[in-house]
Parts: structure tokens; C-alpha cells; sequence
């Protein structure tokens, strides 16, 4: 099963990924994680990425996808895999789909988790005071506010890109944390 976890920051999208990872055996692949493995383990798109982000530059597409698609071939993801912080705009998505569609396969669902942004902030400050080894330095009020708008801006337009397609699930992130996961399963049957 191939996924795409969407909502704002603060959502829940990693957290709900981690146990659905850990409960039906897909990987959850963090863009951020995967560069900085492609990077370590110094593959050709690997090296060209450190160049990239060495000067400071953000990654391409290009190479993003290249990325995803070296490891979404490795035998841990043969199961299936949640892909977490990705695509960011539809520019992306559509990236994805001609790689995934050059490999003959596809998306099995986009699963949105609907929220209140006003919750967001205490949710992030609930973060924030329990993340092992201190805060992530954007949970705050101030970076909250710029991530959900870059969020709007940029990725909300997903949702009616993957509606378009059919292949949109939205389940209520605002529950608790197992029903949330409880409503997950059932939408994508799992």
C-alpha cells in the first residue's frame, strides 16, 4: 500500500505514520530522513544533494523524487509505505505521479487529517514540553503561524488535487490519538 499522510503542522500526520508503521508493517519515509540517508550512504543522487544542500539551497524536485524513488524500491518498503512531508505542492505531486507511473505503479490513498488550527498551537506546545531532549525549534506561536501559512499557500491545495483523483480519505485529527488511528484503519481498510 502506497500513502500520502497530509494535514497542517501540528496534525498528527508523524505520529499517526509511526503507528500505522508499527501496527501493519508499511515504512514511514520523512523526506528529511530519506535525504539525509541518500546522503550518508553516498549514492549518486546522494552526493548531489549534499552539494545542493551544502550551499545552503533547498533540494529540487528532481532530486527529491530521485530520492523517494531509490528508496521506496528497497525490500523494506515492498510492503508498502507512508510518505510523510511529501509532496509539499502539487508541482511535487505530479512529479511523483509520472515516477510512480514510470514504474507502473501508483498512490493507493491520500489520507487527510482534518484540524482545527486554532487547537494547533496547544498541541504544539504540548510537543514542545515532551519532546525528549527540548523542543523542536519551531514548535512555537510564531513559527506555527508561518508553517500554516506556507501550509495553505502551498500544500492545502492537495487535497482538491487528490480529490480530483478519488483517492482522498479525510479522517477527523482532532480526536484522540487511537481514535484517530482507529478512524485510519478503517478508511483505508486496513
Amino acid at each position: 500500500m502506497k500513502l500520502i499522510f497530509l494535514g497542517p503542522p501540528g496534525a498528527g500526520k508523524g505520529t499517526q505514520a509511526q503507528r500505522i508503521q508499527e501496527n501493519h508493517g508499511l515504512v514511514q519515509l520523512s523526506t528529511g530522513d530519506m535525504l539525509r540517508a541518500a546522503v550518508a550512504a553516498g549514492t549518486e543522487v546522494g552526493k548531489k544533494a549534499e552539494e545542493i544542500m551544502a550551499r545552503g539551497d533547498l533540494v529540487p524536485d528532481d532530486v527529491v523524487v530521485s530520492i523517494i524513488s531509490e528508496r521506496t524500491q528497497q525490500p523494506d518498503c515492498a510492503k508498502g509505505y507512508i510518505l510523510d512531508g511529501f509532496p509539499r505542492n502539487v508541482a511535487q505531486a505530479q512529479a511523483l505521479d509520472k515516477m510512480l507511473a514510470e514504474r507502473g505503479e501508483s498512490l493507493d490513498a491520500v489520507l487527510e487529517l482534518k484540524v482545527d488550527p486554532k487547537i494547533l498551537l496547544s498541541r504544539i506546545e504540548t510537543r514542545a514540553s515532551e519532546t525528549a531532549g527540548g523542543p523542536r525549534a519551531d514548535d512555537n506561536a510564531e513559527a506555527l503561524k508561518k508553517r500554516l501559512d506556507v501550509y495553505m499557500a502551498q500544500t492545502a491545495p492537495l487535497i482538491e488535487y487528490y480529490g480530483k483523483k478519488d483517492i482522498l480519505k479525510s479522517v477527523d485529527g482532532m480526536k484522540s490519538i487511537d481514535e484517530v488511528t482507529a478512524e485510519i484503519e478503517a478508511a483505508l481498510k486496513l
